[in-house]
This record gives structure tokens, C-alpha cells and sequence, in this order.
């Protein structure tokens, strides 16, 4: 095993620093790996929302991923917010190549509501899940995707976030093909910073399955890292603040 273990993050940038490839980074960092990146979209966005998106250039998307391969070695990979059918087609290009974990994070809405894929780039999330060792997909994501019924009909292993549900506690279900279901229950920590809950989580799954952890254990861990910054988070902004990964350290 590699040490650090290098984590390649496919996906967009977030100016507020609170999700996207920066959380990304901070996430990588603080358990212990290195971090690359290809970004797919640049955001203008904050707190209280998503109020501009860029699509990179496919081409460009590709050279990042190739660059990243070909001279520093990938362990592992996390794909988030992908912009467009087009980058999603070429990522799994790349991707098919490699035999090494990877973590995809079906991002469709931004913690604040925007949409963040459309029908197109959803229908190119298909190859994507096919390669993914895990797809961490939120409660609304899960219902684009076609429910449980066509999660396992796919025959991929998921993990099916409760964050978004109601009640007063979280219900993460981790289903992997001819294994038995695997539950955990949690309080819900009740606060508004959760801005970048889903790319924490993914993004910490990668760095443990690349550290040397089982599939479960990546889980456990990585829910474990994001309630703790979801505690520590300071505060910031006038919307959906960001976690709080300095306390991590």
C-alpha cells in the first residue's frame, strides 16, 4: 500500500469552501491522504445557494484525470457534481481503465436546492455506478435513481443517506449484492450547517477503502468523521454553513 494513499477527486469547485473539491482536499488531508483533483464545473456559490455554473471543457476534464494517472498514480478516486453528459461519458472512459476503488457521489441538488445535473447527465450516471465500488446516494437522489428496487436491480453496492429524511434520527442503509443489509442509527445532530455532508463522507469512504479498510469499515469511519464535523462546524454564513473539518485535525 501506497503511503499517503493518493486520492484522485473528479468533481466541481465550490468558491465558499464548504463542499465540492474543497471539501474534498480538507477531507483527504485530515485522514491522512494526498489529494489530486479534476475539476468539472466551477461555482459561483455561498451558503444560501448555487448562483452560477461552468462546465470545464470534457477535453480538459480528461487531460486533469490523465495527468494525475500517468505521473503520480491514483489508490483511489471520488466522483461528485460532474456538470454535464458529456464529462460524465469521458470520466467513465478514463475510469474503465483503472482498477482501484471508487466512490461515486451522485450529485444532483445542492444542499441549498439547486439543481446541479440534468436528465441528460443523470442518464450518464448508469456507467459511472456500474464502475463504482460504492454510490452514496441522498434521499432524493435515490428516488431519481428509480428507489431501492433499481438500485439492486443494477446489482451495485450503495449506501442509501438518511440525512435528508425526517425524524429525529438518521437511518444510513449500506446494501452491497448477497450480503446482508447493514444499518446504522444515529440521533440527528439538528443544525443548518450541513454544506457539504455528501462530498465529506464520499470523499473520506475513498481515502479509507485506498488506506486499507473493508467496505463497511470505510463507512463506519466516515460516518463517524462527518457527524463529528457536522458538531464542530463555525458557524459561518447566513444559509447552509459549512462543516466544520479544522476541528478534525
Amino acid at each position: 500500500m501506497i503511503s499517503p494513499p493518493r486520492i484522485l477527486s473528479i468533481a466541481g469547485s465550490d468558491s465558499g469552501g464548504g463542499a465540492g473539491i474543497q471539501a474534498d482536499i480538507k477531507t483527504i488531508t485530515l485522514l491522512g491522504g494526498y489529494a489530486m483533483t479534476a475539476i468539472c464545473a466551477l461555482t459561483a456559490q455561498d451558503t444560501t445557494g448555487v448562483h452560477a455554473v461552468l462546465p470545464v471543457d470534457p477535453a480538459m476534464v480528461a487531460a486533469q484525470i490523465d495527468a494525475c494517472v500517468n505521473d503520480l498514480g491514483v489508490d483511489a478516486v471520488k466522483i461528485g457534481m460532474l456538470g454535464s453528459p458529456e464529462i460524465a461519458a469521458v470520466v467513465a472512459d478514463r475510469l474503465e481503465r483503472l482498477s482501484v476503488p471508487i466512490v461515486f457521489d451522485p450529485v444532483m441538488i445542492s444542499t441549498s436546492g439547486a439543481a446541479l445535473a440534468d436528465a441528460a447527465t443523470i442518464a450518464g450516471f448508469e456507467r459511472l455506478m456500474a464502475l463504482a465500488t460504492l454510490t452514496t446516494p441522498n434521499v432524493p437522489e435515490l428516488t431519481a435513481l428509480g428507489g431501492d428496487a433499481a438500485m439492486q436491480a443494477r446489482g451495485v453496492a450503495y449506501i442509501a443517506k438518511g440525512g435528508d429524511a425526517d425524524g429525529p434520527e438518521v437511518i444510513d442503509r449500506l446494501v452491497i449484492p448477497g450480503q446482508p443489509e447493514r444499518v446504522w442509527t444515529a440521533p440527528r445532530i439538528v443544525t443548518r450547517h450541513t454544506h457539504g455532508t455528501g462530498c465529506t463522507m464520499s470523499s473520506a469512504i475513498a481515502t479509507l477503502l485506498a488506506s486499507g479498510a473493508s467496505l463497511e469499515e470505510a463507512v463506519e469511519d466516515a460516518r463517524e468523521f462527518v457527524r463529528a464535523a457536522l458538531l464542530a462546524a463555525p458557524g459561518f454564513g447566513a444559509g447552509h454553513g459549512p462543516l466544520g473539518h479544522q476541528a478534525m485535525r
